[in-house]
């Protein structure tokens, strides 16, 4: 019988914190830098119209919001949330670096829910964008619970996640959440890892990704939560394909479909609100 993997908010917010530092490098590593035509393949998907406001929940370093921001030349207001205060670190580095400027607060994205109720959590402190010359109001990265956006109802024209929701303690509860603040008539994007249904892509995949991955990744981290055996067992237990869309239908989705990437490897599903 196979265990439960435990998803607590605690425990993954911890083992994401300490694999931060390493995070995109291992990625980029692991994936042979195909991670990047993953992310591209659903910013040319969507196809976003200048203006049209984009969220991504769960994530991370930034590296989906940012290739948003790259594709639309900073012509479409784009947000990002996470959990974890070490990747969105991370990721307002990368901000910074690029001197992307930050998106101010405004009523038609939520602005004035952001300010309220738990601030700590919400409010932008971090000392290198205190101290940015960094002046336009394109991108911002709050920190925030995918299970509970502080976002209205209908603000995003585009939501998506990518390799995150199998990350979140309740997926269904998080991809209710992220059609509840898509406006009617926009879009829903999932983008995760699958295990690939062909012979013997199946198999080596298996032995790369049980085996060889997580070695790699405890040589490079030495953390004590083993975050790369968690992502095999993660992956291996989470729905794909036809039951994944399932749940994106039941999540009040239509015209929901899912296009497999690199043998399978990924997999990338989109939904109509």
């Amino acid at each position: 019988m196979t265990q439960t993997i435990d998803k607590s908010g605690d425990r993954v917010r911890k083992m994401f914190g300490e694999i931060a530092p390493n995070y995109d490098r291992l990625n980029h590593l692991l994936s042979m830098n195909v991670d990047h035509y993953w992310r591209r393949a659903v910013v040319l998907r969507l196809a976003p119209k200048p203006g049209e406001p984009i969220l991504d929940v769960c994530t991370g370093t930034g590296d989906l919001a940012l290739a948003f921001y790259r594709s639309t030349k900073g012509q479409c207001p784009i947000v990002g949330t996470d959990f974890c205060p070490q990747m969105l670190e991370i990721a307002r580095t990368k901000q910074v670096n690029a001197n992307i400027q930050k998106l101010s607060l405004s009523p038609g994205l939520g602005g004035e829910c952001w300010v309220r109720g738990s601030s700590d959590s919400l409010k932008d402190t971090t000392q290198t964008e205190a101290n940015s010359n960094i002046s336009a109001k394109q991108l911002r990265f709050v920190e925030a619970d995918s299970q509970a956006l502080p976002f209205p109802a209908d603000s995003f024209q585009f939501v998506t996640v990518a390799f995150g929701l199998r990350n979140i303690a309740d997926p269904q509860r998080g991809l209710r959440e992220m059609v509840r603040v898509c406006r009617p008539g926009g879009s829903v994007a999932v983008l995760e890892f699958s295990i690939p249904r062909r012979q013997p892509i199946k198999a080596a995949f298996g032995l790369y990704f049980k085996h060889v991955l997580p070695v790699i990744g405890r040589m490079v981290n030495r953390n004590k939560t083993s975050a790369y055996n968690y992502l095999p067992e993660s992956v291996g237990q989470f729905p794909a394909y036809e039951q994944l869309a399932d749940w994106m239908r039941e999540a009040g989705l239509s015209k929901v479909d899912f296009r497999p990437l690199t043998f399978g490897i990924a997999t990338m599903y989109v939904g109509v609100k």
